[in-house]
């Protein structure tokens, strides 16, 4: 057996191979301190009022103020508005379909219609359908009708010789 050994500066002995005996692990000397006991008489230091101070809310049992509570300036809670109008309801949905995809599945197509995107996969809901330009670049010239167009799709589409034509509804 290997005789263990003190490591400089820690409470924990280390085997000659490196290895931690894990029964002999302790916290280093005053590491760890005992909670102050209070009211337990004037000889302790700690007695009478119990560290507290002489009068007021703080040194009352049950010492504490209601959740949320910020020294008489009207709470957070009470703040903001509990009903109200959200523009939520109005934004406006989206299918997102790319020109990478585009690209992918109308190589040999000129033209691209809601109904050839339906057909192919690339859009199934009723919500309208809008163009977003990838990171890739497309190299032919398509005709495509849909609802809307992001301004990076616009320009890629009319920089390959296409057209981008919104529809309504």
């Amino acid at each position: 057996m290997f005789a263990p050994f003190k490591d400089q500066g820690s409470d924990f002995e280390v085997a000659r191979e490196g290895k931690m005996n894990l029964t002999s692990l302790s916290p280093k000397a005053g590491a760890r301190r005992r909670r102050t006991r209070i009211g337990l008489g004037e000889g302790s230091g700690h007695g009478q009022t119990a560290t507290k101070g002489q009068k007021g809310q703080r040194s009352r049992s049950g010492d504490g103020k209601m959740a949320g509570f910020e020294g008489g300036q009207t709470p957070l809670l009470r703040r903001v508005p509990k009903y109200g109008f959200s523009n939520a309801a109005f934004t406006k949905r989206y299918q997102i379909v790319s020109l990478t995809d585009i690209e992918r599945v109308f190589k040999n197509q000129k033209e691209v219609t809601l109904e050839s995107l339906k057909m192919h996969g690339l859009t199934s809901s009723k919500l309208p359908v809008k163009i977003l330009g990838g990171k890739g670049e497309i190299k032919n010239p398509y005709k495509i009708s849909v609802h809307a167009f992001s301004a990076s799709s616009r320009a890629q589409i009319e920089k390959a010789g296409g057209s981008a034509v919104v529809i309504g509804g």
